[in-house]
């Protein structure tokens, strides 16, 4: 019955939902209330499915499957436990159902507090534990776990955005642009100080101008690629964005909860404009969601519905990966046309062998709900109920993604390596201007502008 359950009309009804706990018995059921089983079989359902699911991808990687099935059931383990931790009452619980737990305080973080237990736990494992770290190493693909996530929110963010059509039309149109602002502004003057500064030459300069800028790793990969630049050096600055972003992760959100609540729209695309890798920049706007919510509510009774800032900061950052393959194209054809001189051929196919993939698959599911959302007013709400079970799985990517960057950031091996001097130029252009302007366009195009209130 159980079994006949799972493929049916509900589907995927019975996945894991974590609640706000003070009792650890109530923490845990199945997304849908038409399942009766108990939690524990809920998230055993949901653990089989994740890994059979991620099998595909890490196998499509070239992943050692026994080492992967290893790997990934005690990272999804250990990264579960620390979004239930995370759900605890005294952690989680927001202002208005302090009563309910019968509680008197509460860091007021909600769920996703659970994002920064994993987060935090993945550098203990990371950085103390060096040899589990490399025994689950199979498993720990924070860009697989993030980039499957952003595919499922795109699904989410277009039910939300055939609910209000004004809004989600002007965050892709401010989105773009403060996309675009990144490459002509960001790029170029991290670029003349690696090179004026920093004395670095071209084939350094490039990938950390990209990955300092843009998006992280993938940039840097893709740019280090274009120019024919020695693996070295896109690895050794790749290192550096994982640890950075980490940084970012600890800081941003709460300066944005402190000083934008006010911006509520503005907070979430700063995350994505600053805020560097697909994971650390998604996964920033999902904890400033949570955060600006939740004091919006505490300080002035307002309450804003979910996932808008998730939006905006998603939005910004995929304009920015969308032009990842046209940018490392044109550095490809600077660099064979005029600084190596070899005469040969960029072919117009680069673009696509450069192009992240997953972008297309955000849009795809985004443009389809949203069509789905438009048709009629049944379709909307059906849209919107499917999206919201699928959200579950979307925060489980969430999870793993954060306990993944963790356990690969080992600071102490990096620093052995000498990599003072790159460090040095990112923290230079990262804190002395990259977040600011990140900040300062954010301002520009999402100032004013509200997400919708819930009603009822």
């Amino acid at each position: 019955m159980i079994v006949t359950g799972l493929v049916g009309t509900r589907w995927p009804g019975w996945g894991i939902k974590t609640s706000v706990w003070v009792d650890l018995n109530k923490a845990l059921s199945p997304i849908s209330p038409a399942y009766k089983f108990s939690g524990l079989t809920s998230l055993f359902f949901t653990y089989l499915f994740l890994l059979g699911f991620m099998l595909i991808g890490a196998r499509a990687l070239g992943a050692k499957v026994g080492k992967f099935v290893v790997g990934f059931t005690l990272t999804f383990w250990i990264s579960y436990l620390c979004w239930l931790i995370g759900h605890y009452a005294h952690i989680a619980a927001t202002p208005d159902v302090l009563q309910k737990y019968n509680i008197t305080w509460s860091l007021q973080l909600t769920g996703e507090a659970g994002f920064i237990v994993a987060l935090l736990a993945g550098l203990v494992v990371g950085n103390f534990f060096p040899k589990f770290s490399a025994f689950i190493s199979e498993s720990l693909r924070p860009e697989l776990y993030i980039k499957t996530a952003i595919v499922i929110l795109g699904a989410g963010l277009g039910a939300k955005a055939a609910e209000s059509m004004g809004l989600a039309s002007a965050v892709l149109f401010r989105g773009l642009c403060a996309s675009v602002e990144v490459y002509l502004i960001d790029w170029a003057v991290v670029y003349l100080v690696a090179r004026t500064v920093f004395k670095f030459n071209r084939e350094w300069a490039v990938p950390l101008a990209s990955g300092i800028s843009i998006c992280g790793v993938s940039a840097a990969i893709a740019t280090g690629a274009a120019i024919r630049a020695r693996p070295v050096v896109p690895i050794m600055v790749s290192s550096l964005v994982v640890i950075f972003a980490v940084v970012e992760l600890i800081l941003l959100p709460f300066l944005a909860q402190y000083f934008l609540w006010q911006e509520p729209m503005v907070a979430g695309d700063w995350m994505g404009l600053a805020v560097k890798t697909d994971g650390a920049a998604v996964a920033s706007g999902a904890i400033v969601d949570s955060l600006v919510r939740a004091k919006a509510l505490a300080l002035q009774g307002i309450r804003y519905k979910e996932g808008w800032m998730i939006m905006s900061a998603t939005t910004s950052k995929i304009f920015i990966d969308f032009f990842i393959g046209v940018w490392a194209f044109i550095l490809a054809v600077i660099w064979c046309s005029k600084i190596e001189c070899s005469g040969g051929k960029v072919k117009a196919a680069e673009i696509w062998e450069r192009f992240p993939k997953f972008v297309l698959g955000y849009f795809l599911t985004f443009i389809i709900m949203l069509c789905v959302g438009l048709s009629s007013p049944a379709a909307l709400k059906v849209a919107k109920v499917a999206t919201g079970q699928m959200d579950v799985f979307r925060v489980l990517f969430f999870v793993l993604t954060f306990f993944s960057i963790g356990a690969i950031s080992n600071f102490r091996k990096l620093w052995e390596e000498g990599f003072g001097k790159l460090a040095a130029v990112y923290l230079l252009c990262l804190f002395g201007f990259i977040i600011w302007v990140g900040l300062l366009i954010s301002w520009i195009f999402f100032h004013g502008i509200k997400p919708p209130l819930v009603t009822g």
